[in-house]
């Protein structure tokens, strides 16, 4: 079964993110993912995994079509 996250890889996203109470939009580009996490890039070379279970949603980053 293909992973919802797997046509995202090598993208730039929006990730939009889940903890506790805050709702946080984050940039960047995905990277790959784990059973459980998502391998994410933030800025130049800022790698961090975030939950899936975090993750509401992923969409297009459509700032970064303006700026390249």
């Amino acid at each position: 079964m293909q992973s919802p996250y797997e046509s995202w890889v090598g993208k730039h996203v929006l990730l939009q993110v889940v903890a506790g109470d805050l709702k946080v939009p984050v940039r960047g580009t995905l990277l790959g993912e784990t059973e459980n996490a998502l391998k994410f890039r933030i800025g130049e070379g800022w790698d961090v995994e975030i939950f899936k279970s975090m993750v509401m949603a992923v969409e297009e980053d459509s700032w970064m079509s303006i700026v390249t």
